[in-house]
């Protein structure tokens, strides 16, 4: 490998950790539209969320529904391991729980659960996601489960 590939294999990691960043940060900066500078207009995002169309104008809303519940959200990235074209994340939601969420009422608790996620990249965003929410966690801590038929 010449000087010059290794070079451009790191460009291009930069690059692909600034897109998972930013989408990250969509929810940090309370701001959705970040979406559209981390993923492509074609992005996939597997499972949708109940509700959730597709594409980044499809998680937009998912977005502000978690903000409107949680509206110190953060998410804070344990691990991000790359290589060209790929990205696997490790991270932490962590909030108050101040809104309904799945047709759970406020809590006022505090908590904190895992995601794991897998990002596939076509040029400099993301072409797509695999994610596994610890939802089950989550629902252990507010004392609460969403009532059937809620999805």
């Amino acid at each position: 490998m010449t000087d010059t590939n290794t070079l451009a294999d790191t460009e291009r990691l930069k690059i692909e950790r600034q897109a998972v960043e930013t989408l990250y940060r969509a929810f940090n900066d309370k701001n959705p539209d970040l979406m559209d500078i981390a993923v492509t207009a074609d992005w996939e995002d597997i499972p949708l969320a109940p509700g959730q169309g597709p594409g980044p104008e499809g998680l937009k809303p998912i977005i502000g529904l978690f903000l409107q519940a949680m509206p110190d959200v953060n998410i804070i990235v344990h691990d991000l391991i790359q290589v060209a074209g790929r990205a696997a994340v490790r991270a932490e939601i962590t909030g108050t729980h101040l809104g309904p969420l799945f047709g759970i009422p406020a809590t006022g608790k505090k908590v904190s659960f895992s995601i794991h996620e897998f990002h596939e990249f076509e040029g400099e965003r993301i072409k797509r996601t695999w994610h596994l929410e610890d939802w089950f966690g989550l629902f252990q801590q507010l004392g609460a489960y969403p009532p059937l038929g809620n999805h």
